[in-house]
């Protein structure tokens, strides 16, 4: 049964991520060491590309540095490889605050409002973590920075196909949002597939570290 507002706030949260899926700590003291082991892991054996690593690094330190300012508390970049390419990825998840109004609009109020303008998607969905919000957009072009977590500059960001998924926090009037991230729009079915999966398996965590 979905949890409602009468549970006591989780302790945490916990998903299960695809093999192959990077965790990068975005917490300003901890930034840099992940960059490093993530541009590491990406390069290895390579070194013969130098300035592609550095600018790779660049370009994490600034995506993680954005991620935390909006309110990030995990980013996740996939690492996956489909031959010798990696499948590109990201999931970003965003704790937000409950309203200082003390007024929260419905899932529904709010998927309605999302899906009016025709750009996205949105939908109400029942997960086993409790009740979401499911927005799927096309999201990118020659104006529009990268999703988060993928390095590239404004001007040269690719389409690519965002999924969001929003829910209460249970016992708070706080949400989490997960927006996940790819440019592969030749194959975003099969993507979208793999972030329902991700969203689904969320479970929130007690006080001693077991599941809800």
């Amino acid at each position: 049964m979905p949890p409602d507002s009468h549970m006591a706030p989780p302790s945490d949260y916990r998903l299960l991520m695809p093999e192959g899926w990077f965790r990068l700590d975005i917490d300003p003291e901890r930034r840099e060491r992940s960059v490093d082991a993530l541009v590491n892991r990406r390069f290895e054996g390579m070194d013969h590309v130098p300035h592609i690593k550095r600018q790779l690094r660049q370009d994490l330190l600034a995506q993680a540095a954005a991620a935390f300012r909006e309110g990030g508390i995990e980013l996740y970049l996939s690492l996956q490889q489909a031959g010798p390419l990696t499948i590109p990825a990201s999931l970003l998840i965003t704790f937000l605050p409950a309203s200082s109004s003390g007024t929260t609009p419905s899932l529904e109020d709010v998927a309605t409002r999302l899906a009016s303008d025709g750009q996205a998607e949105a939908e109400v969905v029942e997960l086993a973590a409790g009740t979401a919000i499911r927005v799927r957009r096309a999201t990118g072009g020659p104006d529009q920075a990268p999703p988060a977590g993928l390095p590239g500059k404004a001007e040269e960001a690719l389409p690519s196909v965002t999924l969001d998924y929003q829910l209460p926090v249970p016992g708070t009037g706080a949400h989490l949002l997960m927006t996940f991230s790819t440019p592969l729009v030749q194959i975003a079915d099969a993507m979208v597939e793999l972030f329902d999966a991700v969203a689904g398996s969320l479970t929130w965590m007690d006080g001693d570290g077991t599941g809800e």
